[in-house]
């Protein structure tokens, strides 16, 4: 803000100097043109004292008016000078230029010029700099992770929607940051419930194996209640460690869709806009089937992101050679099909490529989850759609079902 401040001054005193230059140079033109025509009424003078008055031709001069014996009582609207030519008197009249009027209109008109660029560094001021520096301070609220105070909405038409977003954006975090809150908290308790529920069968399990290893049991019956207790307590640790798996997956899995219709082009040209560039770069043939642009039932911003994990998987995964999106139907659903080269996974891999943290066999030294097509799968299904994959001699096929509306 100070730095513009400084340059409003800076703008509005050249401003001010070329204002004044402007007036000292037209009064300096216009003195000395006065001062020319001065000069002319003086060489008239000179000749009146050799040369008749009727030798001098006031046409040969551009700034005399007239030049004639003076009366007493004569009345002269106009500059002149006085020549004597022995008892006689004469009147050398020549003109001046009035500045009056042109330097008037030019200050008026600068003067307009200088309230106009006033007036343009106040807009820019508040409807720029000043939401700009609340702006910055808002950013640095929410990198200190001050999400409760509610932004101030702007009604710049520069940053009026920028703000309502970042506000929303506020809004997102501090409910993220409240069910993050809410989870640890559950988690903490259930992993302190889990921890004590668990001693039950652990000791029963020890208690089991201690006598079996101490030989307590003499009988087979004995050792085969024995072993079925170790079984039986066993299976229940399971339960709970399937019960800790199920909650962790739902959390994680608590992803929001919003389903609209939407125009399967609005979809595909953010694929082909985005990842053109991209595989150019690294010599990837890319390429995308004629299609119609047809209604399709789906969130666009999530079947983008499902696109967008099955293009960045042939990356990662395929030759490097090509990569092409096609298209199919079949009933009332749009297949939209993402097709790399390269060597396609084996059967195991294939039954498995959706379950979550699974990685195929392909993907040693490649860093990565396992968890984009499992997530792909679930914003699928929850937009009444599903994935499935094939497998091909020279690649693989990644495929989204998309109900059309």
């Amino acid at each position: 803000m100070n730095r513009f401040r400084r340059t409003a001054v800076i703008i509005i005193v050249i401003e001010i100097l070329l204002i004044v230059l402007s007036n000292v140079l037209i009064l300096f033109v216009e003195n000395k043109s006065n001062g020319m025509s001065k000069v002319e009424a003086k060489r008239i003078a000179k000749r009146l004292e050799t040369e008749p008055i009727e030798n001098i031709n006031i046409d040969d001069y551009d700034s005399i008016i007239r030049v004639e014996k003076m009366e007493q009582g004569d009345v002269v609207n106009n500059d002149y000078i006085v020549a004597l030519k022995g008892d006689d008197v004469y009147r050398i009249e020549y003109k001046t230029k009035s500045t009056n009027r042109p330097l008037l209109v030019l200050n008026i008109c600068l003067g307009l010029m200088l309230i106009v660029t006033l007036a343009i560094l106040i807009y820019i001021y508040k409807k720029i700099i000043k939401p700009f520096n609340n702006m910055t301070a808002m950013t640095v609220d929410l990198a200190k992770g001050n999400l409760t105070t509610p932004i101030k909405q702007e009604k710049s038409k520069f940053f009026g929607k920028f703000i309502w977003g970042m506000d929303m954006l506020r809004e997102n975090l501090e409910d993220s940051k409240k069910k993050e809150l809410e989870y640890q908290k559950e988690k903490k308790t259930l992993v302190l419930s889990l921890s004590h529920d668990i001693k039950t069968p652990l000791s029963a399990i020890e208690l089991y194996t201690k006598a079996l290893k101490d030989g307590l049991y003499e009988t087979d019956e004995k050792k085969k209640e024995a072993l079925e207790g170790i079984l039986k307590n066993t299976d229940e640790i399971k339960r709970y460690a399937g019960e800790i798996s199920k909650i962790s997956r739902e959390d994680f899995m608590d992803l929001s869709v919003n389903v609209g219709e939407v125009y399967i082009d609005d979809v595909i040209n953010k694929i082909e806009a985005y990842y053109s560039d991209k595989l150019s770069v690294i010599h990837t043939e890319f390429s995308v089937a004629e299609h119609s642009n047809c209604l399709l039932h789906c969130d666009a911003d999530r079947l983008v992101e499902v696109l967008q994990n099955f293009m960045e998987n042939a990356i990662k995964y395929g030759d490097g050679k090509s990569i092409k999106i096609f298209f199919e139907e079949e009933e009332d659903c749009k297949l939209i099909c993402v097709e790399n080269s390269g060597q396609a996974p084996d059967e195991t891999d294939m039954q498995n490529i959706f379950d979550s943290f699974y990685r195929g066999k392909n993907t040693k030294d490649i860093q990565g989850s396992g968890l984009g097509l499992y997530i792909c799968k679930h914003l699928m299904q929850k937009m009444d759609g599903d994935v499935y994959a094939t497998a091909k001699e020279d690649g693989f096929v990644a495929v989204a079902v998309v109900k059309m509306a």
